[in-house]
């Protein structure tokens, strides 16, 4: 039995992947999260990132509606620039999270592929309820079960000729809403049919990544074929932590190069660091999950794209995997959580 990984350029060996992002955004519209920012401080959101208020919006991100639009001609290049400095530090693929509701750009990903040399791998599925279109609120499981089918073997209604190669993110809030259960539920069915990983957005909650997992293991789908994404915001304890990590699925810390502990979208939590982002890492190792470790960032706004002053998508790469190594961390279990665990995640079996 032979097993390939599904890119928006075709299918290709999992060995061909190298190191790998499993959660980020290449072109997205995030404008519905947009939150205002403090009275004293809102003429510094007005204009675009700049040296002069690039410190205010990294503070609070989801207060600039620029910021928060990664489909326009500036991101576009800043994103190609982005994608071209990870593939020269050592980079080999991404996997593109954005799904139904965000403002897809399935054309782009290709652009992408093509012109930086990196493998793309698209999405299938949809983000939260609120964002989805009002023609979409009454879908069945059958008719998300059928749209994803349809997405992952003959191609995206918009570009055929691009098949997607994994279910995600499919998102969710709390507690979940009925479209959301259905979506889930319909990836749960989907899965063994296809064989295909499946990633998860939880709302921040600590009980949801445990209700997701469950309604998708009840509709038949494989644990070990997951990812609970977005977990270094969502589970903060380290004991409740293992105690996911002892269903199976893949644990996602995915939000490396946020360093800023005030969180716009749920104020009450303090998001942790890098430095704590790598402990947990480590304590997951420790107690013998590194087989079950992915890692990324979640670029989804302007302001963390190298052009707009941000860390960009090689951050991990020249900046995470050091201190992970100064850590004690071995480079065999680098290379387990960077390369062998996204290949295994993102293989389908034929």
């Amino acid at each position: 039995m032979t097993s390939r990984v599904q890119t928006v350029l075709g299918a290709i060996k999992p060995s061909e992947l190298g190191v790998t992002l499993t959660h980020e955004h290449l072109s997205m519209n995030f404008e519905h999260f947009y939150r205002k920012p403090p009275e004293t401080l809102v003429d510094f959101f007005q204009t675009k990132p700049t040296l002069e208020n690039v410190g205010y919006i990294r503070q609070y991100p989801y207060s600039s509606r620029h910021n928060l639009i990664l489909d326009d001609e500036e991101a576009n290049i800043a994103v190609l620039d982005d994608v071209k400095a990870y593939k020269k530090f050592g980079g080999g693929a991404i996997v593109e999270n954005t799904t139904k509701g965000l403002d897809r750009d399935i054309k782009f990903y290709e652009e992408v592929a093509q012109s930086c040399g990196v493998h793309v791998i698209a999405g299938t599925g949809h983000y939260i309820e609120d964002v989805q279109p009002d023609n979409y609120l009454h879908y069945s499981t059958e008719d998300i079960y059928n749209r994803m089918m349809g997405e992952l073997t003959e191609g995206f209604p918009e570009e055929p000729q691009i098949k997607a190669g994994f279910m995600g993110e499919i998102a969710s809030v709390w507690p979940i809403r009925e479209f959301e259960r259905r979506a889930i539920r319909a990836a749960g069915e989907l899965q063994p049919q296809v064989g295909c990983g499946v990633s998860f957005h939880p709302h921040r909650n600590p009980e949801a990544p445990f209700e997701i997992i469950r309604l998708y293991c009840e509709a038949g789908g494989s644990a070990d074929k997951v990812v609970m994404s977005h977990l270094d915001r969502t589970l903060l304890s380290n004991d409740v932590l293992l105690e996911f990590a002892n269903l199976g699925t893949y644990c996602q810390l995915d939000l490396f190069g946020v360093e800023v502990s005030y969180y716009q979208l749920n104020v009450a939590t303090d998001m942790i660091n890098d430095a704590q982002r790598i402990d947990k890492i480590k304590c997951l190792i420790d107690q013998g999950f590194e087989d079950r470790i992915l890692m990324s960032h979640d670029i989804h706004t302007k302001h963390r794209l190298i052009n707009f002053g941000g860390h960009g998508y090689s951050h991990i790469l020249n900046n995470v995997l050091p201190k992970m190594k100064s850590k004690g961390i071995p480079q065999s279990v680098i290379d387990k959580i960077t390369v062998g665990n996204p290949a295994n995640w993102l293989s389908i079996k034929e």
